[in-house]
This record gives structure tokens, C-alpha cells and sequence, in this order.
């Protein structure tokens, strides 16, 4: 007969690895006779005195969690803190920045006012959703991985308080890197809507080519863009971090190397454009030409900065 513990045992040791559950199963079932043990001799009835025993040790699931070492919290104590600030300079710097350029965008091409704000504030409070759901992912990424091992400024000392003026230079670089990340990937996303050149019935035809979005494929390198910044802001607050610097080096990589693959297959440019606009029908090709040498070179100034970072330990 399956007694109480033996459900809570199982409960609790089905959520761990297979190689810690013998060890575990014994250690608990030993813990819990004990417990059961000692109520039954100060006079407990042996069923209540495994129910109350049960019942102090609660959910199975959390004390499996705590076996297994694994958070049950979406951003945990250590790192909220730096959650909360990078999401807060983020927000503040980008959100706004979205805004100005959607609201120009917006009034260049001649939309009415009521579009014009209609289009800000639906495109202002996507960036916005878009920032918390991204950095949070990359926060309890973090979290659970363990590629970070307490707060990514490492333990506060009375050295780390700013002064009064002016901020640190890096920080200024930190924000002309997200001003240039948002007025790129604005460009980008509305590219489609753009009227630089249009059809016969009048509709836009996008500088860049549509195969991107049929795809997907510009989602993808979107989201590497932000990441790579969310990586700059992390090692700007993680100096010395060789998990972190690796991590937002692959990061940078992986956005170069996609945009390379995607100018040697001839996918960036849209080939209607091209002909729309008058110009030679090789443009395309030097323009995918110019993308890969910035890639490679972006390559490289990854690669170097990365091994600077590790090695200097900043």
C-alpha cells in the first residue's frame, strides 16, 4: 500500500536528475521517518504525525526545487535590482527615441494628425513590450544558467558610488549604441512603408526586399541586434564577467555572420527597387559587397574587444 510519504517522496524526487534521485529518495525518507519518529514519541498519533510532518516539509515541488538548486522565481534578489535599472535606462532611452522618429516618418510621408498619433502611440507601446519581454528573457536566462554569479556589478563597496557630475564616458556610448540600434531597427521596420519609390497603383516599394519579412528572417536578426546591445549594457555593469563577455561576443557574431549570409545570397536588396529608382542593375551587388566588408570588419572589432575584455579582466 502507497503510503503518504511515499507520494511525497515521489513527487519530490520525480522533478530531479536521475542521478540524484536515489540519494535523494534516502535522505528524504530517512529525514521524514525521524521527524515522524519524534512526534510519535512526545505522543502524536503516527497518521497525524506524518501528516504534520508532511505538512511543515509543504510542496514538493519547491523542495525539489531546492534540492535541484533551480529558481521558482522569474528574476531572483540578485539580480532584480540590476533588472529594474537596465530596464528603466532602456525604456527611457529608446521609447522616446521610437516616438520622434515614427511621429517624422509619420508627417513626411503626409499622414493626417490623427495618423500620425495613432501611429506613434501604437508603435511606442509595441517597442516598449517589446524591450520588457526581451530583457526580461535575457534576465532569467541569466538567472537560470548561472552565467552570472550575484549582482552583474559584483558586491556593492562604498567605491562604487558616483560622483555628482558628469557620468563616465563609457555610458555616453552606451547611449549613442542604443540611439543608433533604435533609429536602425525603426529604418528597418518601416522600410516596407516607406514611399521613396512606388508601383504602378501608388503602394511603396521597399528598399529592402520583401523575401525578409515572407521569412521571418528580419525578426531573427532584429532580435540578435537588441540582444547584442542588451549584452553591451550587461558587460558595462559586469566588468571582468568572462561568461558575459563571451556571451555578447557569440551574440555579436551571430548577427554578422547572418547579415553576410544574407548579402552573399543576394537577400538584402530588393532587386524592384533597384529598377524603380533608374540605377544600374550591378548596384545591388556592390551594395552586398559593401555589407559583407562591414560584417567582417564588425568581425573582427568583435573578436578583438572580446579578447581584450577577458584578458584585461575589464
Amino acid at each position: 500500500m502507497t503510503t503518504l510519504t511515499d507520494r511525497y517522496v515521489d513527487a519530490a524526487v520525480r522533478r530531479l536528475s536521475a542521478d540524484k534521485r536515489p540519494d535523494i529518495d534516502r535522505e528524504l525518507r530517512a529525514s521524514i521517518a525521524d521527524a515522524v519518529d519524534d512526534r510519535v514519541e512526545a505522543g502524536t498519533d503516527p497518521a497525524e504525525a506524518e501528516v504534520a510532518v508532511l505538512t511543515d516539509l509543504g510542496d514538493p515541488a519547491r523542495l525539489a526545487a531546492g534540492y535541484a538548486d533551480q529558481p521558482l522565481h522569474l528574476i531572483g534578489p540578485e539580480l532584480f535590482l540590476d533588472y529594474v535599472r537596465f530596464l528603466r535606462v532602456i525604456l527611457v532611452t529608446v521609447v522616446p527615441i521610437v516616438a520622434v522618429v515614427v511621429a517624422l516618418l509619420q508627417a513626411v510621408d503626409g499622414a493626417s494628425v490623427g495618423s500620425v498619433i495613432g501611429a506613434t502611440v501604437g508603435t511606442t507601446i509595441t517597442t516598449a513590450v517589446h524591450i520588457c519581454f526581451w530583457i526580461t528573457l535575457l534576465f532569467a536566462v541569466l538567472e537560470r544558467t548561472r552565467a552570472v554569479r550575484g549582482p552583474l556589478a559584483g558586491k556593492w563597496t562604498p567605491a562604487m558610488l558616483s560622483e555628482p557630475s558628469p557620468r563616465r564616458p563609457r555610458y555616453g556610448e552606451l547611449i549613442a549604441e542604443s540611439v543608433a540600434t533604435v533609429l536602425f531597427g525603426a529604418l528597418v521596420l518601416l522600410a516596407p512603408n516607406l514611399r521613396f519609390q512606388t508601383d504602378a497603383g501608388g503602394d511603396p516599394i521597399s528598399f529592402l526586399s520583401p523575401w525578409l519579412w515572407d521569412s521571418g528572417i528580419i525578426y531573427v536578426f532584429l532580435g540578435l541586434v537588441v540582444l547584442s546591445l542588451g549584452a553591451s549594457f550587461a558587460n558595462h555593469y559586469a566588468r571582468g564577467n568572462a561568461p558575459l563577455t563571451v556571451g555578447a561576443t557569440l551574440v555579436k557574431l551571430a548577427s554578422s555572420v547572418l547579415l553576410i549570409w544574407l548579402a552573399a545570397n543576394d537577400r538584402i536588396v530588393n532587386p524592384a527597387f533597384v529598377a524603380a529608382a533608374g540605377w544600374d542593375p550591378g548596384t545591388s551587388e556592390w551594395i552586398h559587397k559593401g555589407i559583407i566588408i562591414a560584417a567582417v570588419l564588425t568581425i573582427i572589432q568583435s573578436i578583438v574587444e572580446g579578447t581584450r575584455r577577458l584578458t584585461s579582466g575589464r
